[in-house]
């Protein structure tokens, strides 16, 4: 049996038995995503679409599969939803601004061999392909934290239909800050676990702490982090704002 088909297995029955029916509709929808995921990839070497507005779709259509198909549509996943578009576009404009004037777009020249038998003549704008990239790699954490506190927030007001919308607004604040720490470390360890074997050979070639600052490839790995850390911090007071105005239209 081949191994790729037999790990899928252990997590399908694994996901089945913790989450039940929201477990199998979990796992079917990481085969969706990663079919989103290829899509994409196949509109942006097309080289006539334009990257930013590619990557908003895309992101658009993983939070529907993953909120509104894994959880099912009720206010939650509405409220969850706009805020993480929301928080996409706005991270969407401040990244493309970034990656612009930062000027981490091409190759360094730690990726000469890598590149030394491809053409760089495809059209491709690989300043808007940076910006893409650290919007998807980011999307997961931005829905995570969005669907936390707006459950959280619909739970404080079940069990407390009377409270204050300022107390409500500050408790989704308080949720949001626990979450902030652990999702923006998990980031960074993603990020930079990717590109541990890169820091081994920075050390191979003797480069020195400036080199290494410097270097391309980890100053755009600094920016991703940076702009993922932004977009957690940034989906934290637009959900608790948006579930504040929501909870507190439906109560009157």
């Amino acid at each position: 049996m081949n191994l790729l088909f037999l790990l899928s297995i252990i997590l399908f029955l694994l996901m089945v038995m913790v989450g039940g029916k929201k477990g199998i509709r979990a796992f079917f929808s990481l085969y969706m995503n990663f079919l989103v995921i290829l899509v994409t990839v196949f509109f942006m070497l097309n080289g006539t679409l334009n990257v930013i507005v590619i990557t908003l779709v895309s992101c658009t259509i993983i939070s529907i599969i993953n909120l509104f198909y894994t959880n099912k549509v009720n206010i939650r996943t509405i409220t969850a939803f706009i805020s993480t578009i929301t928080t996409v576009f706005i991270l969407l404009l401040f990244i493309s601004f970034m990656t612009k004037y930062a000027m981490i777009q091409g190759f360094g020249e730690e990726e000469t061999d890598e590149i030394s038998g491809y053409s760089l003549y495809i059209g491709v704008d690989f300043v808007k392909i940076a910006t893409s990239v650290i919007i998807m790699s980011t999307i997961g954490a931005i829905m995570d934290v969005a669907i936390s506190i707006s459950t959280s927030m619909h739970q404080i007001v079940s069990y407390h239909p009377f409270v204050p919308k300022k107390d409500l607004f500050r408790s989704g604040l308080n949720i949001g800050r626990d979450i902030l720490g652990t999702d923006t470390n998990t980031l960074f360890f993603a990020f930079f676990g990717s590109y541990l074997s890169l820091l081994i050979w920075f050390k191979d070639l003797d480069y020195t702490i400036g080199e290494i600052l410097n270097a391309k490839v980890f100053a755009a790995q600094i920016l991703m982090i940076f702009s993922a850390g932004i977009g957690i911090a940034l989906i934290i007071p637009i959900c608790a704002s948006i579930n504040t105005y929501v909870l507190m239209r439906e109560r009157n």
